[in-house]
């Protein structure tokens, strides 16, 4: 009986924390608040976004499934490293909604080209798949894009209303 409370303890202490940390509201921007500039920390699985050299957000999110070292080709499961732009905002996409990463540029292109492969694109920021938004937060638990960087869909809307389209992204290992 003993074991039976304890085991009922903590089923519920594990739910209180599920619970939690998937209602939890999370702080938001003012809807004036402008980004011209994303960096990406992928060990730290964290995009930091800033207004003239200002942070004013921190965003944990998800990268490709293998997201050591950098982008090297199509199918290679990878985030890019390095700087690009922001040069388009989607809203209707295959995940909801997305911002279009400028990957690839010159050096990707070469280097795919030297290991004979297809260097690919197509590289986003974006929210969860569509039909798939009650995944929110728990998305972050593992990362499962194909070389994108994912955050839920309440982040995406925010990022979509608030990052300058030609904004800097720093991607770094």
């Amino acid at each position: 009986m003993r074991i039976f409370k304890k085991i009922i303890f903590i089923l519920i202490v594990l739910l209180t924390v599920v619970i939690s940390y998937y209602f939890y509201p999370e702080k938001r921007l003012p809807d004036s608040q402008k980004i011209d500039f994303l960096k990406v920390l992928k060990s730290k699985n964290k995009m930091n976004a800033y207004f003239k050299d200002s942070l004013v957000m921190t965003y944990s999110v998800s990268f490709g499934e293998n997201p050591i070292g950098h982008k090297e080709y199509q199918g290679d499961e990878k985030t890019p490293e390095g700087t690009y732009t922001i040069f388009n905002k989607n809203p209707y996409s295959t995940c909801f909604k997305n911002l279009g990463v400028s990957y690839p540029n010159d050096q990707d292109r070469s280097n795919a080209i030297k290991l004979n492969k297809a260097v690919g694109g197509d590289i986003k920021i974006h929210g969860l798949p569509n039909g798939q938004e009650t995944l929110g937060k728990f998305h972050r638990w593992k990362n499962w894009t194909n070389g994108c960087i994912a955050v839920t869909n309440e982040e995406m809307e925010e990022l979509y209303n608030h990052v300058i389209i030609v904004s800097k992204i720093e991607i770094l290992p």
